[in-house]
């Protein structure tokens, strides 16, 4: 029986679970992901398990909505990009001496292994995390971003962004570069609040504290949106989500297109651009097709869904702006 003939009667779902087995087993072993004991495909190449994914791509919530920075044309939008950070570690931010610092940087394609297909992989990536202007010396970001031990350690720089299609912005001005000096507020439960204020070294200048919900909470399927450093990258604009679980009371549930690094990122109310939550889990990023890695894609109802701290869960501990 040929290949597709096996996929014949299958869903996206029980794709997704095959590819998602064999990641795990080659997590485990670390080789190349293979089939899996609980893999209902194990005669299946992982390749041809991914085009039937995109094949599938019309009914999948992961058609990629992220834009770059220098595609966002809503003033709306630019006026809620100005207040998000990027965090970089002490070590990846190189002073020049003159005014300005350089990020150390990695090939995306090369660092992750990824497949020719896959989109941003001939960019940089080098931040482990996002996070947002709250107060003028303040950032909220995950709790498992920052902890009491590494926070002085960890470097709050706006503008890392593609200032056009090959164009990297990886020199910035010292005066967009921050340093964390103390937390204010953190919790960090697995299935629960994953949130962080830290205290700036110094009042950010030039950039826009961005309002945050205080009281009640979001109204059901809200459109939302999420700026932030998928997988350490420049900064990405993703719309087209929706709130998907509103019933956790510290958390809501939405499908956002995001990845590791947007860990720290400020969900916005698509209408009206107050943050109303932090992104702090979700799916898995990657899935394995043969020698490298593609990008794990899920129907609008399927998958886990990505985790929300609501930022009610601090509000109090902010001064109102």
């Amino acid at each position: 029986m040929s290949d597709t003939a096996k996929l014949k009667d299958a869903n996206v779902e029980e794709i997704l679970a095959a590819l998602r087995a064999r990641e795990r087993k080659a997590l485990a072993n670390g080789t190349t992901a293979g089939p899996a004991p609980e893999d209902r495909f194990p005669d299946v190449s992982s390749a041809v398990l991914a085009e039937a994914l995109r094949a599938n791509q019309k009914v999948i919530y992961g058609t990629d909505d992220r834009i770059d920075f220098f595609q966002i044309t809503d003033p709306a939008a630019l006026q809620d990009v100005d207040g998000v950070v990027a965090l970089f570690n002490q070590s990846a931010v190189t002073d020049n001496g003159n005014g300005t610092s350089t990020l150390r940087t990695q090939n995306f394609g090369t660092s992750h292994n990824l497949c020719p297909t896959e989109r941003f992989r001939d960019q940089p990536v080098g931040a482990f995390c996002s996070g947002f202007l709250v107060a003028p010396d303040v950032i909220a970001t995950a709790g498992h971003c920052v902890t009491a031990s590494n926070v002085t350690n960890v470097r709050f720089v706006f503008g890392f962004r593609m200032t056009g299609p090959t164009t990297a912005q990886t020199v910035i001005s010292n005066n967009d570069i921050y340093s964390g000096a103390s937390l204010l507020g953190r919790q960090e439960v697995g299935t629960g609040p994953d949130w962080a204020l830290v205290q700036l070294d110094r009042p950010v200048s030039g950039h826009r504290v961005v309002p945050i919900r205080r009281d009640s909470r979001i109204p059901d399927a809200q459109a939302v949106h999420v700026i932030g450093h998928p997988s350490g990258l420049p900064l990405k604009f993703a719309a087209g989500a929706a709130v998907r679980d509103n019933s956790p009371a510290e958390f809501f549930i939405a499908n956002l297109d995001t990845y590791g690094g947007n860990s720290g990122s400020p969900v916005f109310n698509a209408e009206t651009h107050v943050v109303e939550g932090i992104l702090v889990r979700g799916e898995t990023d990657f899935v394995s097709q043969g020698n490298c890695r593609i990008s794990l894609v899920c129907p609008s109802s399927g998958c886990r869904g990505e985790d929300c701290t609501r930022t009610t869960e601090f509000a109090s501990l902010l001064p109102q702006t």
